[in-house]
């Protein structure tokens, strides 16, 4: 399209949602029960770990908005949109931003969840990174001027972000990354040196934690074979799922799963994989949403014992958004989180795959596939200082707008944004009247788990 082309339409969407129309918000009379959506969701979850997401959800309002996509997605589809799409995240709140190591082994920071990912309007995405803002800052008692100075922030380097990205050639857009350089680039002159020390630390706990760590952390030996060590319910060996414990029925499984996966993966890197073998799966609780959906880890040995590689198997369900946008185009979940993922992501994990199988439990699920630990980093919310967390939203700001640059039209988007703060200052309304609701939400579902309603343990 010529540029030209898409000015006017992101012009012309301003006659017909004018920016501060984002900062409204307001349940709708036949808004649906939250406690409803979430024990709607348990129906397809292992019964015995749906508890155990009701918990970890009901620690604070900012878990039970991690936990909580499904019931924001059906209120963001109540809200005004441009009608311009992306690929949307579909769960871009600041906990699902952080660090990894890229394939070329550089620290790099990116959004690295992608489980509801799928096109939709690129407002979505903007304004549950706002919401998680002023709940997490809420959350460690910053105070109102804060959260929505922390609001500001994000909105205002998201608005400039794509703004820049619109006047870049294509090519320069789809390299453009945000590595440890760019960082200190961009914001390392205000963050203090605190804040500077406790980045490094977090950046060495990080490249430590590769798959060599795993192999101490998760692993113990079993008549002198390594082997992933039992720590139910949040790690539970595979053979504790076989009916008979045969290892011929473990052989064939892990076979089948493995030559299904490694199809969909480029040849240099199934040829790569084919160096390695599988010796033992566990399933693995992980994270706060994703409780109760199958997720389990394998361990691959490659030359030796000393040479492993652990990934990582979990479920792909429909996404949160399908239901009010568009059903997917693609058939198989897993595919579409990593088609979505290589989408938006600047780098991605070399590992990263799909498949459809039974999951090791006999069962026919989507799933998609990457490495469980590849130097991973995510900020210690529980402790980080307000200028250090400022600096993260703007991060986060800066990354979903190259995402959605990378997917949608950058220069439509750029031009409704504005070199003005309407749009800033709608969101920030928007942030905070959602936390709200995200609090009378959060009051309900504990309501619900003192009667029984809502089965915690």
């Amino acid at each position: 399209m010529d540029p030209a082309d898409s000015v006017a339409i992101g012009k012309a969407a301003r006659s017909r949602v004018p920016r501060s129309r984002h900062g409204e918000w307001a349940p709708s009379s036949t808004r649906t029960d939250p406690v409803a959506i979430l024990l709607r969701q348990a129906t397809t979850r292992q019964p015995d770990l749906v508890p155990l997401r009701h918990t970890r959800m009901l620690a604070s309002p900012f878990a039970f908005y991690r936990g909580g996509a499904a019931i924001m997605a059906e209120d963001l589809a109540q809200t005004p949109t441009t009608g311009i799409e992306v690929q949307c995240c579909g769960d871009a709140h600041l906990a699902n931003f952080g660090g990894f190591e890229s394939p070329e082994r550089r620290m790099v920071f990116d959004i690295n969840d992608f489980d509801e990912t799928l096109p939709g309007p690129w407002e979505w995405d903007v304004k549950r990174l706002a919401a998680s803002l002023v709940i997490a800052a809420r959350d460690r008692e910053f105070g109102h001027a804060v959260a929505r100075q922390l609001v500001v922030a994000a909105m205002r380097q998201y608005r400039e972000a794509m703004r820049e990205f619109a006047t870049m050639r294509n090519l320069d857009v789809w390299y453009a990354r945000l590595d440890l350089d760019g960082i200190l680039r961009r914001w390392g002159s205000v963050v203090s040196k605190s804040g500077l020390a406790a980045m490094q630390r977090g950046l060495d706990r990080a490249r430590a934690k590769d798959n060599l760590r795993g192999l101490a952390k998760l692993t113990e030996r079993v008549d002198g074979e390594v082997r992933i060590r039992n720590d139910p319910p949040l790690v539970e060996r595979f053979d504790n799922f076989l009916s008979s414990g045969d290892a011929d029925q473990f052989e064939e499984m892990t076979r089948r799963w493995l030559a299904g996966y490694s199809r969909t993966l480029e040849a240099s890197r199934r040829h790569f994989l084919a160096g390695y073998r599988v010796v033992d799966v566990a399933r693995k609780v992980v994270g706060v949403g994703s409780v109760g959906t199958r997720c389990w880890i394998a361990l691959l040995l490659g030359r030796d014992d000393g040479d492993p590689l652990f990934l990582q198997v979990k479920e792909a369900e429909q996404s949160v958004l399908e239901s009010h946008v568009h059903k997917s185009k693609v058939v198989n979940h897993g595919e579409r989180v990593v088609q979505g993922q290589h989408l938006m992501q600047a780098v991605s994990d070399i590992f990263l795959g799909w498949d459809r199988g039974d999951g090791f439990d006999g069962v026919a699920r989507d799933f998609y596939v990457r490495q469980l630990w590849d130097g991973k980093l995510s900020a210690n919310l529980a402790t980080i200082d307000v200028a250090l967390l400022q600096v993260y939203a703007q991060m986060c700001g800066w990354t979903l707008a190259r995402a959605h640059a990378r997917s949608g039209d950058r220069i439509a988007i750029g031009a409704y944004l504005g070199s003005g703060a309407s749009f800033d200052n709608a969101i920030v309304e928007f942030a905070v009247t959602y936390a709200d609701q995200n609090q009378r939400d959060y009051d309900a579902a504990l309501d619900a788990s003192r009667t029984g309603k809502l089965a915690v343990c």
